[in-house]
């Protein structure tokens, strides 16, 4: 059955109210559209854990610098429309306009301080402002009771539990396993921006953190040992490195080494052309 398609902060404040006056639990998946298998295994996810499950299309523009791919981002609204039904959702907020979200005059934000720093947040200032102030603003608007979001994007993943918790949200925040193609590539909206060519060298990002998962296994455990192996299949494959991070996988403090037990993750931001694509893979713990 084709989700219900809701457009305005109205409908959306009219469809929660009926189901809380019903009593169903709700569960959301925020996305900013042109969906894949990782998107559709946090709505698979939502649909067990909920009675109903809820997604939004928006394609954010707080979170993209001046000189990023906003106006380029991949959008198809009647193909992710399919995409949902498949996968059972029953509501779809896909605002036409930014100014739903963002009406003349809008000027709250929200920032997380901690663990917003370094890494994606160094790279592309403002970015998890503008993902904390849209998740912010949908968990308030939705109230579900369970939130789902996919571990690619790792650090947005704690920039998110840290709100919810810091905010008083109450929204169980479920992190999913990345979901990747069969060679390994992490799916990401951007690898359509890929040539064929790039895509094959962007292999090299998921080859290192394997190469670092080995390392550890075998007893390696210095960061510089662990980051020298994403990187050396970076430079062979000829991607342009934008940082490769060993870090505490709650906190996301830089790590020197990965003591025994100690939960630790390894994140990559790397240039295949000019696209940008992160990935990350659990080190210990």
């Amino acid at each position: 059955m084709a989700p219900v398609v809701l457009r305005t902060v109205a409908e959306v404040k009219a469809w929660t109210a009926g189901l809380r006056r019903e009593g169903r639990r709700l569960a959301l998946v925020p996305t900013m559209g042109y969906l894949h298998d990782g998107h559709l295994s946090l709505m698979r996810e939502g649909r067990g854990r909920a009675d109903v499950v809820a997604t939004s299309i928006f394609v954010n523009p707080t979170q993209f610098g001046p000189r990023e791919d906003l106006s380029r981002y991949p959008r198809d609204l009647s193909g992710d429309l399919a995409k949902c039904a498949s996968a059972g959702v029953d509501v779809v907020f896909a605002p036409e306009d930014p100014n739903v979200m963002y009406p003349p005059g809008y000027q709250t934000y929200v920032e997380v301080t901690e663990v917003s720093q370094g890494m994606c947040g160094e790279r592309r200032p403002g970015h998890f402002r503008g993902v904390a102030i849209i998740v912010t603003q949908l968990l308030c608007l939705f109230r579900p009771e369970v939130a789902l979001f996919g571990e690619k994007d790792y650090q947005q993943l704690q920039v998110i539990k840290a709100l919810n918790r810091d905010l008083h949200l109450g929204v169980d925040i479920v992190g999913m396993p990345t979901v990747r193609e069969p060679d390994g590539l992490a799916m990401s909206s951007r690898n359509a921006y890929l040539s064929p060519e790039e895509r094959q060298r962007a292999l090299s990002l998921s080859r290192g953190l394997k190469a670092a998962q080995t390392l550890l296994k075998e007893g390696t455990r210095e960061a510089s040992a662990l980051v020298g192996a994403v990187r050396r299949e970076l430079e062979a494959a000829g991607l342009r490195e934008d940082y490769v991070e060993l870090v505490d996988a709650e906190r996301l403090k830089p790590l020197a080494q990965v003591a025994p037990g100690q939960s630790a993750r390894l994140l990559v931001a790397a240039f295949s052309g000019t696209t940008r694509l992160i990935d990350n893979m659990p080190l210990g713990g």
